[in-house]
């Protein structure tokens, strides 16, 4: 059964969301590392005693390439203007009962404080509700991640939740505040909550 939220692209002006994709690769790479200093403290790590590794691009492709053949997994790209930009990812989806999902994201610091990832995540959301039929998104960020935490306040997602240490996060397991939003708390989609219309 294919899933109808997999593959996708979705625009908004000067913002496409697509599949990520092998010949990402070296965009991927100068993006993490231009940025590195800025998003280190907020990536996930190998937990002590696991028996995961980090991987590759490559690697990382194959793996999320699996997931989304599954429909756990949505991996997109962003783009500006034609540009790598960052990655929203659609994590954990559950179908049956739950129809629920989480998003995680992040993005290259030039790229950063003009409005380019409320709108990602409003795209992939709205995308989540309607095409791919989910009623249930949830967001979880360290509370001291201030950059994310504008992002939902933007959004308007009330948070639900705290996690203590919820993740494995630059190399200890980090607290985390939870925000989450239904199918029915957004009739009007979510590229309204930024006084945008569909394209």
């Amino acid at each position: 059964m294919t899933d109808p939220g997999w593959p996708a692209i979705l625009t908004h002006g000067a913002v496409t969301i697509r599949p990520l994709d092998r010949i990402d690769a070296k965009a991927w790479t100068d993006a993490r590392r231009r940025s590195a200093a800025w998003l280190h403290e907020w990536d996930a790590t190998v937990p002590p005693g696991s028996t995961a590794r980090p991987t590759t691009f490559a690697g990382l492709v194959r793996r999320l390439r699996r997931q989304a053949k599954r429909g756990t997994t949505y991996p997109f790209a962003i783009e500006v203007d034609g540009r790598f930009a960052g990655q929203v990812t659609v994590n954990n989806i559950v179908r049956g009962s739950a129809q629920f999902a989480s998003i995680g994201y992040w993005i290259d610091q030039q790229f950063a404080g003009r409005g380019v990832m409320p709108l990602a995540v409003a795209l992939v959301i709205d995308h989540c509700f309607t095409t791919a039929r989910l009623h249930r998104i949830e967001i979880c960020i360290r509370p001291e991640n201030s950059n994310s935490l504008r992002v939902v306040e933007k959004l308007g997602i009330n948070e639900i939740g705290y996690a203590p240490r919820f993740l494995h996060i630059d190399g200890a397991w980090r607290d985390h505040r939870i925000f989450a939003i239904t199918v029915e708390e957004c009739h009007l989609g979510m590229l309204s909550r930024l006084g945008l219309s569909p394209e």
